[in-house]
């Protein structure tokens, strides 16, 4: 509600965000507004529909930006113009990841068997990510083992796995201690869960699918429809049914007796990660707003409204006139004549 207080707010083109209730008030303040976000709020929080139609219908929101298709959508069955919703997929920073490690030196920089294959699971462990299907499949696999990269303590999942020989759980990473874990895997996992999408709304096509893509590493996920608009079954993944053990299974099963398939769906999701970038994205993003905003700037906004109104006082009160001229500078800033 301060916004409107500082002089960058003042001097800045547009107010680009990822919260809604900044683009609220910087649209009430008379600013330019994209708004960029990841969650379906219209589908998660039905007594927001209202609010959050008038502000993406705002003349002064150029656009609102989403992650995946499956959030756009959910917009657009609100009623929102298709034209103002559009879907900029999330990407990596190749320099994360530094320069690739044979995974059996990088399995033994962990301390994990290097003959054994490996499936690893990098991100929050906790119960809202759908780990406790990748703990089932671990008792029933026991020659794989199965790498949990990311507590913060002995919660649910790590009292579950507490039994499980096979899984190895490691607290949380630093960026410059994670590709040594993402290079040990044989298998990167995605838990194939509903839950983090339709139960808890907090994961809609996570970025760990752009850095996994990045890695030369097969991935292995489930069939959600937000993961589906860039991981490909046979293509550049393997997908496996959502919320099916035996699928799970099956799929682990499948990549660790065929090397060739890995290699195959590692390496055409390497050439796919290339479009992934961080740098790519802003490139679309900036593609997205330039015309947006230089159309924006043809006609007169509130704030242009309070400048030529300050102009036009500053003019009466140094000319005595009520009529701003056409060049409309205060007097004291026009230059000399022949200047």
């Amino acid at each position: 509600m301060t916004l409107a207080c500082h002089r960058a707010y003042w001097q800045a083109d547009l107010v680009y965000t990822r919260n809604l209730w900044v683009a609220r008030w910087a649209l009430a303040f008379g600013q330019r507004v994209v708004f960029d976000h990841y969650r379906p709020w219209a589908d998660q929080i039905p007594p927001l529909q209202g609010w959050i139609f008038r502000i993406l219908c705002h003349r002064r929101l150029l656009a609102h930006i989403c992650h995946s298709e499956y959030t756009r959508l959910s917009y657009l069955r609100l009623g929102v113009p298709e034209s103002r919703i559009l879907c900029v997929h999330n990407g990596y920073d190749p320099t994360r990841l530094g320069t690739p490690v044979e995974a059996s030196a990088a399995k033994r920089a962990i301390g994990i068997p290097p003959e054994r294959i490996s499936v690893m699971y990098t991100g929050r462990i906790n119960e809202r990510k759908g780990i406790e299907i990748v703990i089932a499949a671990a008792r029933r696999l026991p020659e794989i083992i199965f790498v949990l990269v990311g507590s913060y303590g002995n919660g649910p999942i790590e009292q579950s796995a507490r039994d499980v020989p096979n899984v190895r759980i490691f607290p949380w990473q630093s960026d410059t201690e994670l590709p040594k874990f993402l290079y040990a895997a044989d298998i990167l996992l995605i838990p194939p869960s509903a839950k983090p999408l339709g139960q808890f709304g907090v994961t809609v096509l996570p970025l760990k699918t752009f850095l996994y893509m990045g890695t030369g590493r097969p991935i292995l996920a489930g069939d959600t429809p937000d993961l589906k608009e860039v991981l490909s079954h046979g293509r550049n993944a393997f997908l496996c049914r959502s919320d099916s053990t035996e699928s799970l299974v099956a799929g682990i099963q499948t990549l660790a007796g065929d090397s060739v398939l890995r290699e195959t769906l590692a390496a055409t999701a390497l050439r796919d990660a290339r479009g992934f970038t961080w740098e790519a994205r802003a490139k679309r993003v900036r593609e997205i707003i330039e015309p947006r905003l230089a159309l924006a700037r043809q006609s007169h906004s509130f704030r242009d409204r309070v400048r030529r109104s300050a102009r036009w006082f500053a003019n009466l009160v140094l000319r005595r006139s009520w009529i701003l001229p056409s060049d409309s500078e205060p007097p004291e800033n026009k230059p000399p004549a022949g200047k």
